[in-house]
């Protein structure tokens, strides 16, 4: 894959761990200046020290601190051209009918609501200044089977579902993605144990790095895998995959 050399500000939400840190420090060597933010200040500011970037701690699941990060990011680095919409958080701690509502609807809160919160706080800049990508961290529990709790894949779904339509939304306008990192060993997946079939770690971030290079614009609204999917490939193929509705999770009969 080729290492492209990008500009302009990308704003990354869940960046001060795992996934997240890492498409951080990928963007920040290709050029970009990069907000980091989450939830955790010594993680995030960490992080930012690290890339020479800016920290921005919050909740991705309140509107207010969504909005004054995007406020934060353009008024100290300048028009955001890249939002990393990675933020999400892992399963329920025991069976869907036994716990709380409100810790089954976290999960909701932060994988769904959080990305919604994002794209329509950078999409009106974007549209404005008619540039601007958006790159959304799903995941294959959208799709695979084998789960056994609820919370994490129906949120997974959702979002996955939800990056396919926006993407349809603003069509010609602004390119949306969203992406499967793969089972990358993080915090969140470390129990799965040392016999997992771990992605390497890298292939997530250089993933979104050819994405906000914009040489993948026409595989905008894809299901794209950073393990199984070869970036390269699907641009070369890319008018044969849309014609044949490929890279798309699909109901087939």
């Amino acid at each position: 894959m080729p290492f492209d050399a990008l500009v302009g500000v990308a704003l990354i939400t869940g960046g001060g761990r795992g996934i997240g840190a890492s498409i951080a420090r990928e963007l920040a060597d290709a050029g970009m200046q990069v907000a980091v933010t989450g939830r955790t200040a010594e993680q995030v500011q960490g992080v930012a020290s690290e890339i020479d970037g800016l920290a921005l701690v919050g909740d991705v699941s309140r509107r207010e601190d969504v909005e004054r990060w995007v406020t934060d990011t353009e008024r100290e680095l300048g028009p955001i051209d890249l939002l990393a919409a990675n933020a999400g958080i892992g399963n329920q701690s025991g069976a869907t009918w036994e716990i709380p509502v409100d810790d089954w609807w976290r999960v909701f809160e932060v994988n769904v609501l959080g990305v919604h919160l994002c794209c329509r706080a950078v999409i009106p800049g974007m549209l404005e200044r008619g540039r601007g990508r958006i790159v959304i961290t799903g995941s294959g529990a959208a799709y695979l089977p084998g789960s056994r709790q609820t919370a994490y894949p129906a949120s997974k779904a959702a979002v996955c579902r939800y990056g396919e339509t926006l993407a349809r939304e603003l069509e010609g306008r602004i390119p949306v993605f969203f992406f499967s990192p793969g089972l990358v060993r993080t915090n969140m997946t470390d129990s799965f144990g040392d016999d997992a079939p771990w992605t390497p770690p890298e292939l997530a971030p250089q993933l979104v790095r050819a994405l906000a290079s914009g040489r993948a614009d026409a595989l905008a609204g894809r299901y794209l895998h950073a393990e199984h999917d070869d970036v390269e490939d699907l641009i070369v193929r890319a008018d044969e995959i849309a014609a044949n509705d490929l890279n798309a999770i699909r109901l087939r009969r």
